[in-house]
């Protein structure tokens, strides 16, 4: 029994691209799309028996009829192939009010054969060509419909938080209690799980998450754990059941410029007893688009810095690359900086995302030519941060208000 694990594909992310001629397209969303193909194509050609999205399907709760439409086509694919497919409703996917339905619970109003969502803490049962398979959905919690509001009257959020995460633990426990021993079983959570490293996945993932034990969910009645919401793909426990962010199938901006894309096969013996029965794991990497930050620095008494510059961008691969060059430089060397011989020179990288210039002994760090047209404010303030060299978390914090103030607005 083959299951293709994958999560966070977040359709509608077309920052750093521009209009394709020949589809009408975004760059990035071909890019995401493709990324997608290589999933349902690996499925279609190596005896996947079932396709697990752990979360994420688009960027926003509310995606536009294109990127439903070339979601619905790969789903189709897979769904005429026999191969069946389960989608786990991420924070991304929820709606902002509780009686309104999510962007991928259409497929199961209009019989879609082989998907299944999961849209609740409950256990699903699957026929897959192989047999059957059980399926522990923990998807993002509604906040509403797992704790009332007198509950949480006068509470802070750490509390609401903690009460939360409680409710969650005792939850997850009763639903692998109820499992059946002659099945496999996997569970498959949208969360955040302690000891995982998040990195800066910090517009991606604003907000106080709730975060459950990794212990919570390595249990030995499961034969794999399968994660989805950090964009970092990581093996949290590798003894059976192995604990797994398949991380995302694209770079979403710069905090990801290192990280490994792609996602996880796992092969399963359902004669095998319980919680013995993975008996292969696999990550396979896709063809993301690269990310490259090219790092200048300008000595006092440079007499051509336009050159070290130049030298600096040659001795990098920024070829078809979303790229960003940082620059520090003393005050006597940023008249000498010819920058449209820099930006001849990424003519071949995919998109020129920004080309600052830090003056040394002068804080102001700014964002050269046009590269600010287009961007939200939230992308704006995350640059600012990040050239201010403002810690991770305190970014996060300062983000966190930031975009409460721009809701409230």
């Amino acid at each position: 029994m083959r299951v293709v694990h994958t999560s966070d594909l977040h359709l509608g992310v077309e920052n750093y691209g521009s209009i394709d001629p020949a589809t009408g397209l975004s760059t990035r969303l071909l890019d995401f799309l493709g990324a997608l193909d290589e999933v349902v194509d690996f499925a279609l050609h190596n005896g996947a028996d079932l396709v697990l999205f752990a979360g994420d399907i688009y960027k926003g709760r509310d995606p536009s009829q294109t990127h439903q439409r070339e979601f619905a086509r790969r789903l189709r694919t897979l769904s005429e192939a026999g191969i069946p497919t389960f989608l786990l409703i991420g924070n991304h996917d929820l709606p902002n009010a509780a009686s309104r339905a999510t962007a991928v619970e259409i497929f199961p109003v209009l019989d879609v054969p082989n998907v299944y969502v999961g849209d609740r803490l409950e256990t699903t049962t699957i026929a897959t060509r192989s047999g059957p398979l059980q399926i522990v959905a923990v998807p993002w919690p509604r906040r509403g419909a797992v704790l009332s509001r007198e509950e949480t009257r006068g509470l802070s959020i750490d509390e609401v938080r903690e009460m939360l995460e409680d409710r969650l633990t005792r939850a997850i426990y009763d639903r692998i209690d109820d499992l059946d021993p002659g099945v496999p079983a996997i569970l498959t959570a949208h969360a955040t799980v302690n000891g995982a490293v998040v990195g800066t996945e910090r517009s991606m993932m604003l907000g106080q998450d709730h975060t459950l034990l990794v212990s919570t969910l390595h249990r030995p009645q499961l034969e794999y754990v399968a994660l989805g919401h950090i964009h970092k793909h990581q093996v949290l426990r590798r003894d059976p059941p192995m604990v797994v962010y398949s991380g995302s199938l694209q770079r979403v901006d710069f905090s990801e410029e290192g990280d490994r894309k792609g996602f996880c096969v796992i092969d399963l013996d359902p004669n095998l007893p319980q919680g013995q029965r993975m008996v292969d794991f696999q990550f396979h990497d896709v063809q993301a688009r690269t990310f490259a930050t090219v790092d200048v620095k300008i000595e006092p008494g440079d007499p051509d810095p336009t050159g070290t510059a130049l030298r600096k961008i040659e001795s990098t691969s920024t070829d078809d690359a979303v790229v960003r060059v940082r620059i520090s430089l003393p005050p006597e060397a940023a008249p000498l900086l010819r920058e449209h011989e820099l930006r001849q020179a990424l003519a071949g990288s995919h998109f020129i995302a920004a080309i600052n210039r830090e003056v040394t002994g002068d804080r102001r760090t700014r964002l050269a030519g046009n590269e600010a047209e287009g961007l939200q404010p939230m992308q704006a303030l995350e640059l600012f941060l990040e050239n201010r060299s403002v810690g991770v978390e305190r970014q996060r914090e300062l983000l966190e208000y930031a975009q409460r103030l721009v809701e409230e607005e």
